[in-house]
């Protein structure tokens, strides 16, 4: 550990430690899933669960909250989501096609109207000269539309804290989402 990387993942964590604390970006997830009649899905690999733990810590979630997977292996990604292994080995598993085919297998194997899914790097190790430590990519879907996202967080954060960076900014574009095309 060096000073520097300390340094980093302090300011990460003093910056961000409100909006964790007050939920309020979740709120506001749950309020537009509550009104728009919707059932969101999530498939996680990078982010190992935290998407969905961070859903469910809205008291009410069950209201909206579906079925949620941790698909690390890509043997998961696979059998549980249909991501074609043509997708993983031709754009690698951390990639915008893989993320997309996820919160597609979701959509269509699953009873979702809102998909979200993650993919990434959270390091220390698992990086390539393409796809560095920090790298992740998220999709958001729902049966009309898809948006995916490729993301780079400091790659000098620390695994845990690199994980929740990874989900506050799959929270983030979730929300943009909801925002774009529903009404609250």
């Amino acid at each position: 550990m060096n000073f520097k990387q300390l340094f980093i993942n302090i300011c990460y964590v003093v910056k961000n430690i409100l909006p964790v604390l007050c939920l309020s970006r979740e709120k506001k997830i749950a309020d537009y899933l509550i009104r728009n009649a919707l059932k969101i899905a999530a498939a996680e690999s990078c982010t190992g669960g935290l998407i969905s733990s961070r859903l469910t810590d809205m008291s009410g979630s069950s209201a909206y909250i579906f079925q949620n997977f941790v698909t690390y292996a890509n043997k998961a990604k696979v059998e549980l989501l249909g991501v074609e292994q043509d997708t993983i080995n031709k754009f690698g598993v951390v990639s915008e096609e893989v993320a997309l085919q996820m919160a597609q297998g979701l959509l269509n194997r699953y009873d979702c109207t809102i998909a979200v899914a993650t993919t990434g790097i959270a390091g220390p190790l698992g990086a390539s000269e393409t796809k560095p430590v920090g790298l992740i990519c998220i999709a958001v879907a729902d049966k009309n539309m898809t948006k995916t996202y490729s993301y780079y967080a400091n790659p000098l954060l620390y695994r845990r804290i690199m994980k929740y960076a990874f989900s506050d900014k799959a929270l983030d574009l979730l929300l943009e989402f909801l925002q774009n095309y529903y009404k609250l």
